[in-house]
């Protein structure tokens, strides 16, 4: 019987774990030859550790920010990007990238594909999509599915069974904010010899959720080993602002505010962790159960969905597949 499934097996050395990033971001800078590093401010709390750590690491001059907002973007990130970017000294740079993305069709065939299900949808429209379930938590007939919802001009709010193909475009679409940016930070990586930073956190990193050569592309990626829970602890620490420390995660894709267990995880953010910690530590599911108050055949099916993610997004992890392997090239 290990430690008791509480927040407290979170417990981490928070300045002990400041200085171990630290000295790893450097290490890796001076491996790759690079003069520093540059990331995208979502104003969420991950970026904001991200940036923080770098500049614990590095200095504030060594770091750029880059805000890069769309039409779909909250006014809020933006905000609190240059909140953070402001309190740590870093530069931060005014990026948009609606211009691009609708060129390159993201909001085009992202409406195509929600015209095939609300047929009056239009730019003046509202939306988002969320993850639902069929069937009682655990049961055998229980099922996964998605619906949009969207908002018509009038205020009124709609939903409906999302079908795959219509569901399948809107991510192929939307993944395209999530390229660009990433192709907007190597830019500025490019020109001023500087690595590139990745946020994902391990709930974030374990599960895929991230877009693969987009939010996932990245040559450092600081938290990708500590859970949502323990990123807060270090953002408390680091002293950022309140409205970081505090804020739900959010996926800040879709028009429509949109957490991200109602678009991809099965259950409030707090409670993966517990369950993704209980499942890597060969935990039972009835204990699961007991420590975030579900049955034990929901908690057993929490686990069957770690596993079931895990698997769907290996893609995202893999390198390129080689016919031969090329000895002189080491990764």
């Amino acid at each position: 019987m290990g430690a008791a499934l509480t927040p407290a097996v979170f417990a981490l050395d928070c300045e002990a774990e400041v200085q171990r990033i630290g000295q790893h971001m450097v290490a890796t800078l001076r491996r790759f030859a690079r003069r520093g590093v540059v990331l995208g401010m979502s104003g969420g709390v991950d970026s904001s550790v991200c940036a923080a750590l770098a500049v614990r690491a590095l200095g504030a001059d060594k770091v750029l920010g880059l805000l890069m907002p769309e039409k779909d973007s909250a006014q809020a990130s933006e905000d609190k990007g240059r909140l953070v970017a402001e309190q740590l000294g870093v530069e931060a740079l005014l990026e948009p990238i609606g211009a691009t993305v609708e060129a390159i069709g993201c909001y085009r065939w992202r409406d195509e594909a929600m015209r095939s299900v609300f047929p009056a949808y239009g730019p003046d429209w509202k939306s988002k999509i969320a993850i639902a379930q069929a069937g009682e938590p655990g049961s055998a007939g229980r099922i996964s599915y998605f619906k949009l919802i969207v908002q018509s001009p009038d205020g009124q709010m709609h939903e409906a069974r999302l079908p795959l193909k219509a569901y399948l475009q809107i991510v192929a679409a939307t993944n395209h904010k999530q390229r660009i940016r990433k192709t907007v930070e190597y830019f500025h990586a490019d020109r001023l010899n500087r690595a590139v930073i990745g946020t994902p956190n391990r709930l974030e990193y374990d599960q895929g959720f991230f877009v693969k050569n987009g939010d996932g592309a990245a040559d450092i990626k600081p938290i990708a080993h500590l859970y949502k829970t323990q990123v807060y602890l270090l953002a408390r620490h680091l002293g950022l602002p309140e409205s970081v420390c505090s804020a739900p995660p959010t996926t800040d894709t879709y028009s429509l505010p949109q957490g991200q267990d109602e678009f991809y995880f099965t259950l409030p953010y707090q409670q993966m962790d517990l369950a993704l910690w209980a499942h890597n530590h060969q935990r039972p599911a009835a204990e699961l159960a007991e420590a975030i108050g579900i049955t034990e055949a929901h908690a057993q099916a929490v686990y069957q969905d770690i596993e079931a993610k895990r698997r769907a997004t290996a893609y995202l992890h893999a390198r390129p597949a080689l016919v031969d392997e090329v000895a002189e090239v080491r990764a």
